[in-house]
Order: C-alpha cells, then structure tokens, then sequence
C-alpha cells in the first residue's frame, strides 16, 4: 500500500494527512497526537473516525497541521483521517457517514463590516 495522502479543513485550520500501514502511530507535526492534543476531548474528536471504522492499530498517521486554535485543528484532521480511510477501503464510508464525519463543517468566522464595531452589532443609535 503506498501513502494516502488527504486534507480536512474546519475554520482556518487546515490538515494534510500521510496515511501508511502501521501500528496506529499518529503524529502531528512531529509530536505524538497525545502530546500535541493534552485535553482528552480532542484526542476523543482525533480517534473519532478510526475507532467508528474498526481499524485501530493498523495505519500510521503523519499530520500537518496549520492555522486556527486547537478544537478547529482536531476536527480538521477527524475529517482528513475520515478521508482517508474512505480512500483505503469505501465499504467503510455508510458507517463514517451516518455519524457525521464526512460533513466538512462550514462555518466560519463573518468579517467585520465598515462603521460598526463587530460583524453585526452597531453601534448605539440616536434619534436626537
């Protein structure tokens, strides 16, 4: 099996994963996920579609992973490694799907707007 390569996307964070057979390691940017992710909630989020898809233990996952804050990160690469595993074997991609990790979550921050103090809040008006 040669390397999958995929990229999940959440906010302004961007994942590009490397996926080979292996013992279930996986690093980000050259830190274990553990080290990288100290709050159990995220490394929950990063095993996410790995334990749905009954493969732990069997691929190594090298990440990149760049921009945004730590929860847009780890959701970033539970799509990248959802990706993934659909490209190493598409039976699999019913079960990702009925839990929602093939969704690539599309909200983002709105820009501020000119002449108001945030996005959508103005500032305090005056009739007189």
């Amino acid at each position: 099996m040669e390397a999958i390569n995929t990229v999940g996307r959440r906010k302004a964070a961007v994942a590009r994963i490397y996926v080979n057979e292996g013992k279930g390691q996986i690093t980000i940017n050259q830190k274990d996920y553990k080290e990288y992710f100290p709050e159990e909630r995220l490394q929950y989020v990063v095993e996410q579609p790995i334990k749905i898809a009954e493969v732990e233990g069997k691929y190594d996952i090298k990440a990149n992973l760049d921009g945004g804050g730590f929860k847009g990160q780890a959701e970033a690469l539970r799509l990248a490694i959802a990706r993934a595993l659909i490209k190493i074997d598409p039976e699999k991609k019913p079960m990702l799907k009925s839990n929602g990790l093939l969704t690539r979550d599309p909200r983002e921050v709105e820009r501020k707007k000119a002449g108001q103090p945030k996005a959508r809040k103005r500032f305090q008006f005056s009739k007189r």
